[in-house]
């Protein structure tokens, strides 16, 4: 079969001008969003000694070189978050960062290696706050580039319209036949055994080998993602605390999370938090992470001791992280991610065992 021609061939290139135009008009209109709350537009160093402790995420690795020919391990970041709340700890109170940020094993429609993330967060605010702000921009983008629908592969939502709010535990009672919170103990804890039980009472599927965790997600994956944010965008929140690791636990339920996620279409477009400043919990909370990821990868990443220190005088703030490159494919309708990167990286095919 031929190749498809490269992003840069003149023809392919007119076919995703369009779109990427429309990428600059809505990320200036973001800067200027920004700029109108009195927030600082802040640039981190893509280079961190952790590339971040989520179970799941997978990171690019690289190295230092000293002087003396010695090397230490370095990451490419896959958010600016770590370096975010330490500016936060050093004083600033409201700041917005477009990064570039690196996650392996992923690639496809909505997902690229390289991607640019949009972080903003408040000192002193709560993530109801937040939850404003995800509802805004997605006005503000569709009316940047002319557009009264978001659209995903056949999928519209109403950027104008308010957000529909939805907990984790109503998400699985309503699209599962699920009670969530049956399974979670006062303090957080999961109870694997009840949560197993309680899926299949409602017919769905259970691995011996399934932890609480995975049958968490894959009920998340297969029957509550794709049922949100048609019609109009929606705010799932409250969030397992054994799913929120950057998240406090809510004020009102111990066992639920100060995090949220936006979608549209049924595309997660923000994971927003009111964020944890007790660096003794972190630090167990990135622990459990890591032994996940030992588990079910093979390997571990680093903790970034400099984070874990700032943290310990970071003031109460929230934050969110929102897939500015899927924004643009919802605003002005590309169907794949790619669509919409001024410079898509190469796809590569896998080495032969004989050139490994």
């Amino acid at each position: 079969m031929p190749q498809a021609s490269p992003w840069w061939t003149p023809d392919v290139h007119a076919d995703r001008r369009g779109f990427l135009i429309s990428r600059n008009r809505i990320q200036a209109a973001l800067r200027g969003f920004f700029v109108t709350r009195d927030f600082v537009e802040v640039d981190t160093a893509t280079l961190q000694v952790s590339p971040g402790n989520e179970a799941h995420l997978h990171a690019f690795a690289t190295q230092a070189v000293h002087h003396d020919g010695s090397t230490a391990p370095l990451y490419l970041h896959t958010s600016p978050e770590f370096a975010c709340k330490k500016l936060l700890s050093a004083g600033e109170q409201r700041i917005a960062c477009f990064a570039h940020v690196y996650r392996n094993r992923e690639r496809g429609p909505l997902h690229h290696p390289e991607f640019t993330m949009l972080e903003w967060y408040r000192a002193g605010e709560t993530y109801e706050t937040l939850m404003r702000d995800c509802a805004e921009m997605l006005g503000l983008a569709a009316e940047t580039v002319g557009a009264k629908q978001l659209a995903y592969r056949g999928a519209q939502a109403d950027p104008f319209v308010e957000p529909q709010r939805i907990t984790v535990a109503e998400a699985f009672e309503r699209f599962a036949g699920v009670d969530l919170l049956s399974s979670i103990e006062p303090n957080g804890e999961t109870d694997r055994e009840k949560l197993a039980g309680a899926l299949r009472t409602a017919g769905l599927r259970v691995a011996d080998d399934d932890t609480w965790a995975d049958m968490f997600s894959r009920v998340i994956v297969e029957k509550i993602e794709p049922n949100l944010g048609f019609g109009r965008a929606a705010i799932l929140y409250e969030y397992p605390v054994a799913e929120a690791a950057l998240a406090r636990p809510a004020p009102h339920d111990a066992r639920v999370a100060e995090r949220f996620e936006l979608y549209a279409c049924g595309v997660e477009l923000a994971n927003a938090f009111g964020e944890l400043t007790d660096a003794s919990e972190q630090r167990r909370r990135f622990g459990m992470e890591m032994a996940e990821k030992s588990r079910v990868y093979g390997e571990t990443y680093p903790l970034d001791e400099d984070f874990l220190r700032a943290l310990e005088i970071m003031p109460q703030a929230s934050g969110s992280a929102l897939g500015f490159d899927r924004l643009v494919m919802l605003a002005t309708g590309a169907s794949r991610i790619d669509q919409v990167i001024w410079a898509p990286v190469a796809e590569t095919e896998p080495m032969s065992e004989g050139h490994r």
